[in-house]
C-alpha cells in the first residue's frame, strides 16, 4: 500500500495516545434546556479539537454513528487557526511541544498533515464499528487527505470521493480551470459499509406503469440472474404459453427463482409440469461449460395441456389483466420478462456527484446562515444545509449520534434539529470548535434554532430542544500519573465508570457516596475524596448497599488481605495507580 511520509510524520503518528485527558466543565447558562429540562444529549465543546476528542473517548469510544468535518483547506490564504505560518501561539506552541524545533522548517502541507493526522486517529476510534466519517477537501490536500486516511482507516474502508457541485454559476475571471466542486472522502469503519437510500423521485416513480390494471405500478425487470455455473439448479426450460418454444436463461445466466416459485408463477397463465426433457447440451451452452459437467436431474417446467389449450387459457390471462409475476412481452408473442412493483425497489442509490441542485451550493449556505442571526454572516465559509442533510440521509438512522469536531457556524446541530422536528428523531450531535466563535457563532446559531428567528413571513418557528455548552477543564492526571487537584470526585467517577463499562453514567451517590453502578453483574464503587487517603476497610465493606460478583472498589489503599477479597469476590483496584489511562 502507498503510504504518505512528511517532516514531522514520526512525532504525531502515536500523539493521540499521549494527549492528556481532561474533564469536560458544563457551563449551564450557555446551554439550552427544552421543555422537560434536558438537554437531549446534545453538546458543543469550545477547546482544542484534539483535547476535546480525547475528552469523549470514555463515554464516546466505539459510539459515534457519524462523523462530519469540514476542516481548513490549507490554500494558503485562510486565516484559520492552524495557518500556514503558524501564528497562532497555540498550534505553535502544539507543534513546538510535539514535534519540536524542527517543526520551524515545515511546509504549510507538512503542518497541515501534523495537524490532522491524531485527530483522524482519535475520530477513528471514536467511530462505531458500523459508522463512517465524511471529510470535505478541496484540491489542495485532497491527494495527501486520501493517502493519510488510507493509512489510518485502511484502503478497504474507503467508500467514495464525493464530488460536491459547490458553485451555481462560473466565475468570469478564473483563470486556468475554474473549480466548480469541492471534494467529501468517505471512509468507513469497518469494510462492507452501505448507505441508506435515498427518498425516491417524481421522474423516478413514473418509471412505473400499470398496463395490466395490476394492484400496484410496476416496471419491467430482466428475468435472469448473473452466476449460471454455481446456480445449475436455476438454468431450465421455460416453454412458451403461446408458440411453445422452450426458453432459457442468457448465456452465462440464471433464472432469479428455484423451480418450484418459478413453476406457480408460470401456472398462472395456464397449467404446466416438471418433466425431463433431455435437455443437457442446451444447459451446457447457457453455462458455458462441457455437456458432462452440466449438474443431472434438472427438469423443465412444460405445458401440462396441449399447445392450443395453453395458448387459449394464457390469452384469456393476458386479456383478463393482472398478469403473473414473469409475464410475456408484445401481446404474448415475444419473450419472458420480469415485474418489479414499486413498493419493492425502495430510495434510490447515492452517487459520487452531488449537484447543488440537490444539497446547495455556497451561496445558499452564506443565506442561510445571513437569515438566523438577522443579516449578519459571522461565518465565511459556511456549508448548506442540504449538503448536511444529504450526509446524514444516508449515513444516520433516527436516533444516531452525529459528531462535527470542526464545528464553525453550527450547521451540522442546525440540521439535526431540523431533521428530528420533521420526522420525530432522536437524533444526537456532539459539536467541537476551537475559536472563541463557539459561543458567539455556533452555539448561539444552535439557540436561535430552537428559540425561532426572523421577522414576518421569514420568521421561522423554534423548535422544542436542548444542548449543554462545555469548556475543556483541567487534565485529569498530572505528568507523574498522579491526580490533579482540580480534579473532583464526579469528575474522577465519570472516567471511572465510562473506563470499566463503556455505558451512560447515572449519579448514584444518593443511594450510596461511593457507589458508581451495575453493569455485566459486576458492581463498582470509587471511595475517594479529593484530598483524603481512602482505604477499603471490613467497615467499608459492610456498609455498601450493592453486592456482585465481582464487587469492583477503587480507593487509595486496601486494609484486607488479598486471599479474603478473593474469598469475598472483591476486587481492589489502587488510586490512581490501576485506573486506566486512556
Amino acid at each position: 500500500m502507498p503510504t504518505l511520509n512528511w517532516m514531522g510524520k514520526e512525532k504525531v503518528v502515536n500523539h493521540h495516545r499521549e494527549v492528556p485527558y481532561r474533564v469536560l466543565e458544563r457551563v449551564p447558562e450557555k446551554g439550552v434546556l427544552d421543555s422537560r429540562g434536558s438537554d437531549r444529549g446534545n453538546m458543543v465543546i469550545h477547546g482544542d479539537n484534539l483535547e476535546a476528542l480525547k475528552a469523549l473517548l470514555p463515554e464516546y469510544e466505539g459510539r459515534v454513528d457519524c462523523v462530519y468535518i469540514d476542516p481548513p483547506y490549507n490554500t494558503g490564504n485562510e486565516g484559520w487557526v492552524y495557518n500556514d505560518n503558524v501564528n497562532d501561539p497555540r498550534i505553535r506552541k502544539w507543534l513546538g511541544q510535539v514535534v519540536g524545533k524542527e517543526g520551524e522548517d515545515f511546509s504549510r502541507h507538512d503542518k497541515w498533515l501534523c495537524m490532522m493526522y491524531p485527530r483522524l486517529q482519535l475520530l477513528r476510534k471514536l467511530l462505531a464499528p458500523t459508522g463512517a466519517i465524511f471529510i470535505s477537501i478541496d484540491d489542495t490536500e485532497l491527494a495527501n487527505l486520501r493517502l493519510v486516511c488510507d493509512e489510518i482507516f485502511s484502503p478497504s474502508c474507503f467508500v467514495a470521493d464525493i464530488s460536491w457541485q459547490r458553485n451555481y454559476s462560473t466565475r468570469n475571471d478564473s483563470k486556468g480551470i475554474p473549480a466548480e466542486v469541492e471534494h467529501m472522502l468517505v471512509y468507513s469503519k469497518a469494510p462492507g459499509w452501505q448507505p441508506r437510500k435515498l427518498p425516491r423521485t417524481a421522474e423516478m416513480d413514473a418509471k412505473y406503469k400499470n398496463p395490466d390494471n395490476d394492484v400496484m405500478p410496476w416496471t419491467s425487470d430482466n428475468p435472469c440472474a448473473p452466476g449460471a455455473v454455481t446456480h445449475q439448479g436455476m438454468v431450465y426450460a421455460i416453454q412458451h404459453p403461446f408458440t411453445g418454444e422452450m426458453l432459457y436463461p442468457a448465456n452465462g445466466s440464471c433464472w432469479r427463482y428455484q423451480q418450484d416459485q418459478m413453476l406457480e408463477y408460470m401456472s398462472g397463465w395456464c397449467p404446466y409440469t416438471l418433466c425431463d426433457i433431455n435437455d443437457a447440451e442446451q444447459r451446457a451452452s447457457v453455462c458455458g461449460i462441457e455437456v458432462s459437467e452440466v449438474r443431472s436431474g434438472v427438469m423443465g417446467i412444460v405445458l401440462a395441456g396441449t399447445l392450443d389449450e395453453s395458448r387459449a387459457q394464457a390469452e384469456a390471462v393476458l386479456k383478463r389483466g393482472q398478469w403473473p409475476r414473469f409475464y410475456f412481452t408484445r401481446n404474448g408473442r415475444g419473450g419472458i420478462r420480469r415485474k418489479t412493483y414499486i413498493d419493492k425497489v425502495g430510495g434510490r442509490l447515492a452517487t459520487n456527484y452531488w449537484p447543488y441542485s440537490e444539497v446547495g451550493h455556497t451561496d445558499e449556505a452564506k443565506k442561510e446562515v445571513k437569515a438566523v442571526f438577522g443579516g449578519k454572516v459571522p461565518f465565511d465559509t459556511p456549508k448548506p444545509t442540504r449538503l448536511i442533510e444529504r450526509v446524514l440521509q444516508i449515513a444516520t438512522d433516527k436516533d444516531a449520534l452525529v459528531l462535527d469536531s470542526f464545528a464553525g457556524s453550527g450547521t451540522t446541530a442546525d440540521v439535526v434539529l431540523n431533521m428530528n422536528s420533521r420526522d420525530g428523531g432522536s437524533r444526537r450531535f456532539v459539536l467541537v470548535e476551537m475559536e472563541d466563535y463557539a459561543d458567539t457563532t455556533t452555539a448561539e446559531r444552535i439557540r436561535r434554532v430552537i428559540a425561532g428567528y426572523g421577522e414576518g413571513s421569514n420568521a421561522v418557528k423554534g423548535l422544542d430542544s436542548g444542548f449543554s455548552y462545555y469548556e475543556l477543564g483541567p487534565a485529569l492526571f498530572r505528568g507523574d500519573g498522579t491526580l490533579s487537584t482540580d480534579v473532583t470526585r464526579a469528575d474522577l467517577a465519570r472516567y471511572v465508570w465510562a473506563t470499566e463499562t463503556r455505558a451512560p453514567y447515572e449519579d448514584l451517590t444518593d443511594e450510596h457516596p461511593y457507589l458508581l453502578g451495575e453493569h455485566a453483574q459486576a458492581v463498582y464503587y470509587l471511595a475517594w475524596e479529593p484530598g483524603e487517603e481512602t482505604a477499603l476497610t471490613y467497615d467499608l465493606l459492610r456498609g455498601l448497599p450493592r453486592k456482585g460478583s465481582p464487587t469492583v472498589i477503587y480507593a487509595g489503599r486496601c486494609a484486607i488481605a488479598p486471599e479474603r477479597l478473593d474469598e469475598m469476590g472483591v476486587v481492589f483496584k489502587r488510586v490512581p495507580d490501576q485506573i486506566a489511562r486512556i
